[in-house]
C-alpha cells in the first residue's frame, strides 16, 4: 500500500480535514505547517514569510523580500536587492518535499507536490476541488466563517495557487494529468473521500497480488 500521498486542494474543497485525518488512517506524518518551518530556518526568514509562499503569487512575495526580512528576535535585518528571490523558497521548498518522499511515508498537502514529485511511482497524486459555490458553503461550514470573508479568500486563494503553479512549474494547477485521483469533495462526503483515497493508495498492492506468477 503506498503511503505517500501529494493532496492539492482548492478552498473549501476540505484539503487539511482530508489530509489530516488520511495521515491517522494510514499512520503517517501529516507534512502541511512543517514544509515553511523548515524553509524557514533554511533560508533565516520568518516562518509568515516562509508560509506565504504558497499563499501569495511568488512574483508578489518575491517584491516583498526586498524589504525587510527577520533573522533574529531583535527585529528585522535589511537584505541587499536580490538576496532572496521566489527561486529560493522554491529550491528549498523542493528539497523539503523530496526529502519527505525519500522517507517514503506522509500525506503533503499543497506546495505543487503532486507537480514537484509527479514522476516518482510511490507517490499517489490526489486533487480536492469542486464548483466554486459549493466550495464556498463547505468552506463556511467547515470554517465556520461568514460568507463575505469566505467569498474573499476563496477567490484569492484560487488565484495564488493557480499563480504558485503557473509561474513556478508552467502548469495549470487543475490539470488531470497532475493526478491520478481527482474528487469533486463537495458532492462526496469527507470521510468517504478518504476512504477513496485509501483504495487507491492499495490498487497497486491489490493489482501485484492479481498479476499471474511466473514459473
Amino acid at each position: 500500500m503506498r503511503k505517500l500521498i501529494a493532496l492539492s486542494a482548492s478552498y473549501g474543497a476540505g484539503g487539511n480535514a482530508v489530509g489530516q485525518a488520511l495521515a491517522e488512517r494510514l499512520g503517517v506524518p501529516f507534512v502541511d505547517r512543517a514544509i515553511p518551518v523548515k524553509v524557514a530556518e533554511e533560508l533565516q526568514v520568518t516562518f509568515e514569510e516562509a508560509d506565504s509562499f504558497e499563499a501569495d503569487s511568488p512574483g508578489r512575495l518575491e517584491r516583498l523580500l526586498r524589504g525587510f526580512v527577520g533573522l533574529d528576535a531583535t527585529g528585522p535585518t535589511p537584505l541587499p536587492p536580490d538576496a532572496l528571490t521566489s527561486d529560493d523558497f522554491r529550491r528549498e521548498t523542493e528539497k523539503v518535499l523530496l526529502g519527505q518522499c525519500e522517507t517514503g511515508e506522509g500525506v503533503i498537502l499543497g506546495r505543487a507536490a503532486a507537480i514537484v514529485l509527479h514522476d516518482d511511482p510511490r507517490v499517489l497524486k490526489v486533487r480536492l476541488d469542486g464548483p466554486r459555490d459549493a466550495r464556498l458553503r463547505q468552506a463556511m461550514r467547515l470554517g465556520e466563517v461568514d460568507e463575505a470573508p469566505a467569498s474573499r479568500t476563496l477567490d484569492h486563494l484560487d488565484r495564488t495557487h493557480a499563480d504558485y503553479a503557473r509561474e513556478l512549474y508552467g502548469a495549470d494547477i487543475t490539470a488531470f494529468e497532475h493526478y491520478d485521483l481527482l474528487i469533486d469533495s463537495t458532492r462526496i462526503p469527507i470521510d468517504t473521500c478518504i476512504d477513496l483515497i485509501c483504495t487507491a493508495a492499495r490498487a497497486e498492492d491489490d493489482a501485484a497480488a492479481a498479476a499471474p506468477r511466473g514459473g
